[in-house]
């Protein structure tokens, strides 16, 4: 009683594990067509290169809402850049500078963190929130980093895990590189894509209620 069925997709997975989910979530996804068949590769590929959407399926779920059609953009990065400074007698200093479109305006912001990945989420923040108000209401719960084929050594790739919140819900997301901060950022996009779009969607169904 009070259990949820929660239905894997990974590269193991089938297009019946797909299907489910495209019910489950109302993707519009149809059995046998060609855009499934394409997502269930592109899962393929992308656990073969070290993501594991168990972990992250709000990433997940993007990518099938994306590759459904019809989901919004909400901004689209044109750059960043992260500076970390360490001088002798003081802690390190970490700034990110953001550029990005959403709608029709070119948002280029900078801000500082306790690490670049909090300097990033800040710039990213800066420029967005006067443009979705609601992004004030979603904060970072938890950063999990996870290095893979550790031989490698520092060219090895990371897993960045990132879970985020409201007041009603939290949601994971993933990103997978050889640098921690375009593994980072790949987590942080979808995970402010994925929260605002929920919001979005809990405000329509209130407003029609």
């Amino acid at each position: 009683m009070g259990n949820a069925r929660r239905v894997v997709v990974s590269e193991l997975a089938g297009r019946s594990n797909l299907q489910y989910l495209s019910r489950d979530k109302d993707l519009g996804l149809e059995k046998g067509d060609a855009t499934t068949r394409e997502l269930l590769d592109r899962i393929k590929e992308l656990e073969y290169q070290g993501y594991h959407f168990e972990a992250a399926e709000a990433s997940l779920e993007l990518l099938a809402r994306r590759a459904a059609g019809g989901f919004p953009r909400f901004f689209d990065l044109e750059g960043f850049r992260v500076i970390v400074e360490k001088r002798p007698d003081g802690p390190a200093y970490a700034e990110a500078t953001v550029k990005l479109r959403a709608g029709d305006r070119t948002y280029h912001t900078a801000a500082e963190g306790d690490g670049p990945v909090g300097a990033l989420d800040n710039a990213l923040r800066k420029a967005l929130e006067g443009v979705y108000p609601a992004l004030k209401k979603i904060k970072l719960v938890d950063y999990k980093v996870r290095v893979l084929d550790e031989k490698e050594g520092t060219a090895a790739k990371v897993r960045v895990l990132i879970e985020s919140g409201d007041e009603h819900e939290t949601w994971s997301t993933i990103g997978v590189s050889e640098n921690i901060i375009e593994a980072s950022w790949q987590a942080l996009a979808d995970s402010i894509e994925f929260g605002l779009w929920r919001r979005g969607l809990r405000e329509a169904h209130q407003k029609s209620g």
